[in-house]
This record gives structure tokens, C-alpha cells and sequence, in this order.
């Protein structure tokens, strides 16, 4: 059978980006496209026509104009719902879908809305309760996934005997090291000082663990990678790490990166899992802060590292993600919020940055998640009884999408020790219903792997 044929007035960047994205990566069909409208009228295979009226039976999808545009401008979106779905550039009730979902896909994955705000919060993250997603109800819901199987549907009824094979869900845990040591290798005035301040406060508890953990007579809490280990066996699933090796500061509070002990930690979960830099705090205003960083950790491993993660979730539309670029990440895992759980991007698949000033799809792939143990803890200030109710409805979701489910943790919340206690509970539930129906092989596993230097 022939491959789909597109017939659009105008080839442009946002077209093809959000083409590839829907028809070739989510519906996994090989598809052309032209502007010859001969050559579309005597094709004889599938046609979608994105046109201002029907040609012939193709399947007929109207462009509301966002993708011709350039530039970033203001946009009157009115959210509407059909069959069952929020939608908005809605077009013609005579289409076969009675709204544009490639221009609503592409301001979502974009992050069109994110270059429009003036507001920021403390650390200057854009706010999940901004979003559209948050304003409409929508947060909760992999919606452009949910559109893309709606296209698949009507591509199906229109043409029967066109193939779309179905994705396939896919698990892929993830853990940030930003402590990697609650008490050891700290350095003798940082510790000094944390013992002082304890002695100070009377927090006997604080000060005899922590001289315990020091004098070797208890495991350092936050040493919980071999309990980590644990779980991924049982499950038959590894887990993706990144680590923090910025300097100190405010916002970065890590065990230096000259400690062999923390070196030692790294190259062991190094050979046996994927791992990344989590660029520090700092980074985010400065590309050369951010290279140093990315030297420091290929030293280490002895590779060029390729995925990334920002501490605090710091993400500056469109200067985080050049600098990334620029500095040869290929794979970035912050596309979440903080103070939320849910879908930023609304999808739970990977998709390629579109640097909207530039007007380009660009080689970074972005990856989103969509819980964090912080999220559930601190913003949403939930009990550990409580939080695998939250938990299991965003994996129900990505599950009936066939999707990723890429949450969050920190080696520190599977402690057992302060604030974290009864969260190993929540963790060990989520792995359990998370690997519920999940295929033996991970798609991320198949991603390219990091290189030697």
C-alpha cells in the first residue's frame, strides 16, 4: 500500500516539525507531502488535506493559521470539548476532526505559552497554575496523545486498510542526586557546623545519627542505592541518574566532585545504568558555569555526557535549552512542573525542541516526566498513605496512551529518615503498578548511549 500523501498550501518549519511529531513518531507511519495539488488529486493512496475545504476523499483537517504565522504573538484560544476531549483553534464542524489539531498540538509542545508569560515564581520556573493545561482542566491528561489517537481513529474509518502499528508503554524510573551524602564527606567545617547547629537546637536525634553515620557505626541515610537496586531487580528495570556536580552555594548544597567517595559512587551506578548531569542551580545563568560542569562529570565517567536534567526543574524558554545544545546534550528530562504533577508539554512522549525565536526544530530531544516525589510531598503537602492515589491516575493515563511514565525521585526520599519516612511504601507501590503490563525491553534503552571520549 502507497504511504499517506499531505497536501498543504505552504511547506514551512512548523509543518513539518509538527507533522513528523504526530503522523511519523506517534502514529509511526512514514507519510509525503506537497504542495502540487495535481499530484494530491491523482494520488491513490491515503490523503489528509489541510486546507481551507475538502479535496476529494481525503481526510480533511482545517488550519486555523497558527502555522503559517511567524513569530510569537498572542493567541485567542477558547477551549471546547469533543467527544469527550478539551479542544481549541477549533475550525469547521464539516472536517473530519472539527479543529486543528496541528496547531493545537504544536502551541502545547512548543511551549508557545511559556514565551508570552511575565510571571515567574521565586526560583523564575514558569507556574503550573499559568498553563492552559491548569486553566482548562487539562493538566492531568496526555492530551495531544489523546488527540493523535482521535486522528488515528478517523484515518481508520476513512482509510481501513492503512497500517498504524500501536506504541508500546514504557516505564523508565529516574533518580536526582542532588545530596548524595546526608552526613559524610561533607568537609570538616560544613560538618562542624552542622554539629553545632544541632547541639544548638537541642536536635539530639539530628546529632547521634549524624556522628553514628561518621563513625561508621550506621549506614549514611541517604545511601540508599543498593535498596534502589533492590527494587529495579525485582522489577527487572533500571533506573536513569543524574548527578549534581556544581559547586556550593545556596541552591547547591551537594558533596564536592573531588570527593572519592562521591567519584567512586558515580562510576558504579555509571557501569550499570544510563546516567546524566544534573546542571546545578547556578548553571542555568551562565553557559560556561554549565560546561565546567559537564567537564567535571566526564572526567569521572570517562564519557560525553548526552542527557540532562536541571536542578530545580530551571528551565529559561528558549535559553536553557541552547546552552544545552550548544554544550552537546542531545536528551533533556526537566519538561515537568514543581509544584504540580501532570503533563507540562501534554504528552507523555518525547519530542524534538522547536526553538520558536529561531523558527527551527532542533536536534534536543526533550523527555518529559510527570510526578516528583518533592511534588507530592512538599507543594502538595500529601501523607504518604495518600500519595499512590495521585500516583496511579497519572500512570493510568500514560498507560492508555501507551506512553512513557518517567517519574521522579531522590535518593534522600527513600531514606526512611526525617520527613521522608513511610515513602519507601509509595515507591516501592508505584514500581509495582508502574510495571503492571510493561514489556520486557524499554524503548530508552534502545536510545543512543552515551559516547567515550
Amino acid at each position: 500500500m502507497e504511504l499517506p500523501l499531505v497536501y498543504t498550501t505552504v511547506i514551512n518549519n512548523r509543518i513539518n516539525y509538527i507533522f513528523t511529531q504526530l503522523i511519523f513518531r506517534l502514529l509511526k507511519i512514514e507519510f509525503g507531502i506537497t504542495t502540487n495539488l495535481n499530484e494530491f488529486d491523482t494520488f491513490k493512496g491515503p490523503k489528509i488535506c489541510y486546507t481551507e475545504s475538502r479535496i476529494g476523499d481525503s481526510l480533511w483537517i482545517k488550519p486555523s493559521g497558527l502555522l503559517h504565522e511567524q513569530g510569537i504573538n498572542e493567541q485567542c484560544i477558547q477551549v471546547s470539548d469533543y467527544e469527550g476531549l478539551k479542544i481549541f483553534f477549533r475550525t469547521d464542524d464539516r472536517c473530519d476532526l472539527p479543529f486543528d489539531i496541528f496547531s493545537a498540538s504544536f502551541l502545547l509542545l512548543s511551549r508557545y505559552e511559556e514565551y508570552l508569560s511575565n510571571r515567574a515564581d521565586k526560583h523564575l520556573r514558569f507556574e503550573a497554575i499559568q498553563s492552559l493545561a491548569y486553566l482548562h482542566g487539562f493538566l492531568h491528561e496526555p492530551l495531544v496523545d489523546k488527540w493523535v489517537l482521535l486522528l488515528k481513529k478517523k484515518l481508520k474509518e476513512r482509510f481501513p486498510e492503512l497500517v498504524m502499528p500501536d506504541q508500546i508503554y514504557t516505564f523508565q524510573p529516574s533518580i536526582d542526586i542532588d545530596n548524595p551524602f546526608a552526613f559524610k564527606h561533607k568537609g570538616i567545617f560544613r560538618t562542624i557546623g552542622a554539629l553545632l547547629r544541632a547541639l544548638f537546637r537541642l536536635d539530639f536525634n539530628t546529632l547521634f545519627g549524624r556522628l553514628t553515620a561518621l563513625g561508621g557505626v550506621t549506614k549514611d541515610p541517604y545511601d540508599t542505592y543498593d535498596y534502589i537496586g533492590e527494587i529495579e531487580q525485582k522489577h527487572n528495570t533500571r533506573s536513569l541518574y543524574f548527578f549534581l556536580v556544581g559547586d556550593y552555594g545556596r541552591h547547591d548544597t551537594n558533596v564536592p566532585i573531588r570527593k572519592i567517595a562521591y567519584q567512586n559512587l558515580i562510576r558504579g551506578i555509571n557501569a550499570t545504568h544510563n546516567t546524566g548531569i544534573h546542571p546545578s542551580y547556578s548553571s542555568n545563568k551562565s553557559v560556561e558555569i554549565l560546561g565546567k560542569e559537564l567537564k567535571r562529570f566526564s572526567r569521572v565517567t570517562g564519557e560525553r555526557i548526552v542527557r540532562s536534567r536541571q536542578h530545580y526543574l530551571q528551565i529559561r524558554m528558549p535559553d536553557t535549552y541552547r546552552n544545552l545544545i550548544q554544550l552537546g546534550i542531545r536528551e533533556e528530562y526537566s519538561m515537568g512542573y514543581a509544584s504540580a504533577i501532570g503533563f507540562r508539554a501534554s504528552t507523555s512522549f518525547p519530542f524534538k525542541f522547536y526553538d520558536l525565536p529561531e523558527e527551527k526544530e532542533t536536534n534536543l530531544l526533550v523527555i518529559p516526566f510527570q510526578i516528583m516525589d518533592v511534588t507530592l510531598h512538599n507543594y502538595l503537602r500529601l501523607r504518604s498513605t495518600e500519595a499512590m492515589t495521585h500516583i496511579s491516575k497519572i500512570i493510568d493515563e500514560v498507560k492508555a496512551v501507551n506512553g512513557y511514565f518517567i517519574p521522579i525521585w531522590h535518593n534522600e526520599s527513600l531514606s526512611e529518615y526525617g520527613m521522608w519516612t513511610g515513602w519507601r511504601k509509595v515507591f516501592e507501590d508505584m514500581f509495582e503498578y508502574a510495571s503492571e503490563n510493561k514489556p520486557e525491553e524499554d524503548r530508552l534503552k534502545e536510545e543512543e548511549p552515551q559516547e567515550s571520549l
